[in-house]
């Protein structure tokens, strides 16, 4: 029986954290939406660890309050057996973020009931049992989706966008064949709950604990139904290998074996759930977004496992995709040049966690095998730019929390300590020239305005799709070569890097940027134009600021 439904405003394929992210966010601006999710929720899905960057998003969503009564535990922060000894160290949220020093250890049947649920006091239409079969385009662009019910009823939705939430499965990175695997997570994880588990002492009795060891390393997350979620993460050829051999639970029992801590935390704990097996992790796709559709969460992207930022990257996906899919209803135009922004803010936030990733695993010292030395960077490795965007993450910017940890508990590429170290002496060379001129006030004659500006090379302004309210809006972004797809920034800024040629002074510039503003508005952009200029001096943006 095949049957066609009436026309709806956006069909969302899958209702975990990203799907139902996205729905909520859209249903909020009044577009009908409709989740067809394969499964019935409640329903079992790996990805218990969340972090702290994903409460704001949930606040912004509404559900955080049911988050906070469902009874999660609280997760402060991680212990880890990695770097250059193989004993337990601990680094903890507070220490670089005050706002949010925690995060929780959800299970994630209930989680992500409580999102989908979210999605539905929200006004979207929720059916579950409903398995998305196929996209249809008409002309190139996305129009509906064709599904199978479990009853095995057949039909179609015709829509005006497409949103794939699909997970793993990714059903249109499967239709296009554009799914592509990172070479270097080649990795599998067989993963499993135990009852009865010991925990660490306070006070990380409640945080993830991550142990290295000779074949590549476990998980053991704390969860409040008494249960533990244990994992291990291991070269994906050799641990397939050996599950033929032993099969999964003979497999993991081998590995945790090999892990003296996780070993004596499980020494009386009894096996409730699973083993499971989830092969290659680590992959991406050639196009997040296109005419009438969207790929959001998994469907888009996976990183490897060890920062647990799965769910994060997916809640992220699910607010910056609802806002292109409106700025696409709304605008054609802006629409598709906003699908190219989206997908180059989203592959920014995924290749953080990657090469943090890459630095981990390549400065693991805990633990020497074939699995760690296929692993570790090289100095020198064409790949591992010294210049490339995460290492400024690690050099004055807002740190996350386990870059620095790296750098002191591990051994990092020589390469790249040396690149760390020349960034941040710069930038204090910088601070101190500019500590040294003065601190300088509207109208003085201090030697700042007497020095003439350069940019960098590759510094540039341009104009694109930036995050607005609930939508893109076309805006300005200041474009370098560590991060080529822009910061926005304001047109002041953007009318000041213009004026940057090499011969302007700072006096001259100001000058021209205040033509013509009203005598009451003229100190605010003196002031505002300085305070910016400095900035970008220290950050290297600005190259230099020749007579100071």
């Amino acid at each position: 029986m095949t049957k066609n439904d009436s026309n709806t405003g956006v069909v969302v394929i899958g209702g975990g954290p990203g799907g139902s992210t996205v729905a909520t966010m859209l249903a909020r601006q009044g577009i009908d939406v409709l989740i067809l999710e394969r499964e019935r929720f409640p329903r079992h899905h790996v990805g218990e660890s969340l972090l702290p960057a994903s409460v704001p998003v949930l606040e912004e969503l509404g559900v955080l309050p049911a988050v906070e009564n469902a009874g999660f535990l609280p997760k402060y922060g991680a212990t880890m057996v990695w770097g250059r000894e193989g004993k337990p160290w601990s680094w903890y949220f507070r220490e670089t973020n005050q706002r949010y020093p925690h995060s929780y250890q959800v299970w994630r049947p209930q989680f992500d009931q409580l999102l989908l649920d979210n999605s539905r006091a929200n006004g979207v239409e929720v059916r579950e049992g409903h398995q998305a079969v196929d996209v249809i385009f008409r002309d190139g662009k996305a129009t509906g989706v064709s599904y199978r019910t479990e009853g095995g009823v057949e039909g179609t939705v015709d829509a005006r966008f497409v949103v794939d939430a699909s997970g793993q499965n990714g059903l249109l990175a499967h239709k296009f064949g554009s799914r592509q695997w990172d070479p270097f997570f080649r990795n599998l994880s067989v993963y499993a709950y135990y009852s009865g588990a010991s925990r660490l002492p306070p006070p990380d009795d409640t945080n993830i604990f991550i142990e290295s060891y000779a074949n590549g390393w476990l998980w053991s997350i704390p969860l409040h139904t008494g249960w533990s979620s244990v994992g291990a993460v291991v070269d994906s050829a050799i641990g397939q290998e050996g599950i033929r051999r032993g099969g999964l639970q003979e497999f993991l029992t081998s590995q945790i074996r090999q892990a003296p801590y996780t070993s004596d935390m499980l020494s009386q704990a009894q096996l409730t759930s699973g083993p499971f097996i989830v092969k290659d992790w680590s992959y991406t796709s050639a196009q997040f977004a296109g005419d009438g559709y969207i790929l959001v969460g998994d469907a888009a992207c996976f990183v490897d496992p060890l920062f647990s930022s799965g769910v994060h990257l997916a809640l992220m996906a699910g607010v910056l995709a609802a806002a292109q899919v409106v700025t696409a209803l709304n605008d054609p135009e802006l629409g598709e040049a906003s699908g190219r922004v989206y997908q180059e803010l989203y592959l920014k936030e995924y290749s953080h966690f990657r090469e943090m990733a890459r630095l981990f695993y390549s400065s693991n010292l805990a633990s020497d095998s074939y699995f760690w030395e296929a692993r570790r960077l090289l100095d020198g490795d064409e790949q591992f730019s010294p210049r490339h965007s995460f290492i400024r993450a690690v050099a004055g910017q807002p740190p996350r929390g386990y870059e620095r940890a790296v750098l002191e508990q591990g051994r990092a590429p020589a390469e790249f300590l040396a690149s760390v170290g020349a960034v941040e002496s710069e930038r204090t060379q910088r601070r101190a020239v500019l500590t040294a001129a003065g601190t300088p006030r509207a109208g003085g004659d201090a030697p700042l305005y007497r020095a003439v500006p350069s940019l960098a090379q590759g510094v540039q302004v341009q104009r694109k799709p930036i995050l607005g309210q609930g939508e893109f809006v076309w805006g300005y972004v200041l474009a370098t070569d560590s991060q080529p797809e822009g910061t926005p920034c304001s047109g002041l800024v953007a009318a000041m890097i213009s004026c940057i040629d090499g011969r302007t002074t700072v006096a001259q510039m100001l000058a021209r940027l205040k033509d013509g503003s009203d005598a009451d508005q003229a100190p605010q952009i003196e002031s505002s134009v300085l305070a910016a200029l400095q900035i970008l001096y220290v950050d290297g943006a600005v190259a230099e600021l020749a007579g100071l």
